[in-house]
């Protein structure tokens, strides 16, 4: 798991991350990246913070892609992120009540023993 502490005041992070601080401050004015603040208002950067730079620096230079198209791809991101967390949720939920119906079964289970049972005679109807 990336680390979200906040930690890197921005003209670090954009050393960092090989940008212009002032392309930090377009990017979080877009709502592209959201570093928190401190009581004096200091932008600081988390790891996640980075690589979401990172990210983003990927998809306009190497796959050339403008702003919108940018927020697009990481509001999929997110969305993916939010379907996956809530599947692996439901997958515990669903192992979870199987197990109890397991378990309940088990309670009301009976041993079957053959020995015990009244031999039968078996007649035939001719």
């Amino acid at each position: 798991m990336i680390d979200e502490r906040p930690r890197y005041m921005i003209s670090v992070a954009a050393e960092l991350v090989g940008m212009h601080p002032q392309t930090l401050r377009m990017y979080e004015q877009k709502g592209l990246v959201q570093p928190q603040r401190t009581a004096g208002n200091t932008r600081l950067y988390s790891e996640a913070d980075l690589e979401r730079l990172r990210l983003i620096q990927r998809l306009t230079g190497e796959l050339g892609l403008n702003l919108k198209g940018v927020e697009a791809v990481l509001g999929l991101e997110e969305q993916l992120q939010r379907m996956q967390a809530r599947m692996e949720r439901l997958e515990r939920e669903m192992r979870e009540a199987v197990a109890q119906v397991h378990k309940e079964y088990r309670r009301d289970l009976v041993l079957y023993d053959h020995t015990q049972l009244p031999e039968r005679k078996w007649t035939s109807t001719s």
